[in-house]
């Protein structure tokens, strides 16, 4: 008969100590009281059963923890993520918040904006007032500029009046037979107009006043559209004198020496102020 110790030592094979210690007692308490052998055969049966049953125990355990153990890595990747989400959502809530600070940021330039707008169509209306004050004045200053030379001119033809006579005489031998006189022909203006004689023949002579006779104004256009204004006012007058001989004047303060010059070659006789 095998002792409890060693029978012991042979169960611990497969049963934890205590286990197999309780097993080794209950089969030596068996035997010793002689127990049917079927009754033995029995027993084994059931311990082989047991045995079976501890395995299976054994590996459920070991199946248990492996799942616990992955339970627990699942554990840890979905709090690594929920603080992956975490961290997102303050990623978030900053940038909604940086938008909103922006957004603020873009309604106080929109007002700014909107308050320079106001202010720039403020200056407009004020400029385009302004504007309109300068043009009345300005019109108003081509009214006495204008109004300033026409009193010279009309000063510059009454001292003409009374200076030509002479002057014509000692510098072109023109005899006034007829005084000067300012009026009207074929509907055109004439500021001079009166009979004179030289070497014996009789001319008519037909004069404008220009203050300043200067080739250089507006491309030289100023001084063609003096001669083209001489031109028709004699043209007029000579329609209406067929039979006269014409010759054609101009009085000014000041003539440049390039418009004496064309002139001169066109036949007009131009008398400056300061020559009489």
């Amino acid at each position: 008969m095998v002792g409890v110790a060693d029978m012991t030592r042979q169960l611990e094979t497969v049963f934890e100590r205590r286990q197999a210690n309780v097993l080794a007692t209950v089969i030596t308490d068996a035997y010793n009281q002689l127990v049917k052998t079927s009754d033995f055969s029995e027993l084994k049966g059931i311990v082989r059963e047991l045995a079976q049953a501890q395995r299976e125990l054994t590996q459920a355990q070991q199946r248990t923890e492996l799942r616990v153990e992955e339970l627990a890595q699942a554990q840890q990747r979905t709090e690594l993520r929920l603080e992956e989400l975490a961290q997102a959502q303050q990623r978030t809530e900053l940038r909604v918040e940086e938008l909103a600070q922006a957004e603020q940021r873009t309604e106080l330039r929109m007002e700014e904006l909107a308050q320079a707008q106001r202010e720039l169509t403020q200056a407009q209306q004020r400029t385009e007032e302004a504007v309109r004050t300068l043009a009345v004045g300005l019109q108003e200053t081509r009214s006495e500029v204008g109004g300033l030379s026409r009193s010279m001119s009309y000063a510059l033809e009454n001292e003409a009046y009374r200076a030509l006579p002479a002057f014509l005489q000692g510098r072109y031998g023109l005899a006034l037979t007829e005084r000067l006189v300012r009026t009207e022909v074929g509907g055109e203006e004439v500021n001079f107009l009166g009979r004179a004689r030289r070497n014996g023949q009789q001319v008519l002579i037909v004069g404008e006043t220009k203050l300043r006779l200067d080739e250089r104004r507006a491309a030289g256009r100023a001084a063609e559209s003096v001669l083209e204004t001489l031109a028709r006012k004699v043209a007029a007058v000579q329609q209406a004198h067929p039979d006269e001989t014409i010759l054609p004047l101009l009085v000014t303060h000041f003539a440049r020496p390039a418009f004496l010059r064309e002139a001169e070659a066109k036949g007009v006789i131009v008398v400056q102020s300061f020559e009489w």
